[in-house]
């Protein structure tokens, strides 16, 4: 980023259609961008692969915490009912595995539950009151019938008015500056 690019978050391309979005993503990224997003009403088929986008990590969190709350109910029983309440009936060991299927299975689900709802809201950095792009009126129509490219001013290739040339060359139906 150059010195004068200091107010910029990013410059902001408008499409008309999901295609144009797709092929500018796929020019930008061959063209070494890798700070950037692209936003639209419906998923574009292509556009995760254009963008670079790896794959999440989420899954395992969630796999971690289902397996922790295996184990804490299975836990939870064990520790009740055979060292702290040790009760004999009807003859069946202490450690009746079988009738604590139920509640390590809920307990499972409880922890992958809150691990799947609380690992997204914080790898997507949400809630987030406030983005800068929400300043530039015409990125209301993001969710009604355009489509947007972001490069960001982070970005080691993001020059203001080199990225504005090579995104003007895309055939856009406008260039926004986003101020940060």
């Amino acid at each position: 980023m150059k010195t004068g690019d200091q107010h910029l978050y990013g410059l902001l391309a408008e499409f008309a259609t999901p295609e144009a979005l797709l092929r500018a993503t796929q020019k930008a990224y061959a063209e070494g961008f890798r700070a950037m997003d692209a936003y639209s009403p419906f998923p574009v088929h292509g556009l995760d692969d254009a963008l670079g986008v790896r794959r999440t990590r989420l899954p395992r969190l969630i796999l971690g915490g289902g397996l922790t709350g295996a184990f804490t109910g299975f836990a939870m029983q064990y520790i009740s009912c055979v060292l702290h309440y040790p009760l004999n009936v009807g003859g069946r060991p202490l450690n009746s595995w079988p009738s604590f299927i139920p509640v390590t299975f809920e307990m499972t689900i409880l922890f992958s539950v809150f691990t799947a709802v609380f690992g997204m809201l914080a790898l997507n950095n949400l809630p987030l009151p406030y983005h800068p792009l929400f300043a530039v009126p015409e990125f209301k129509r993001a969710s009604q019938d355009r489509f947007f490219l972001c490069i960001e001013g982070r970005d080691a290739h993001f020059d203001a008015a080199k990225t504005r040339t090579f995104l003007t060359s895309l055939g856009v139906a406008g260039i926004y500056e986003v101020a940060k």
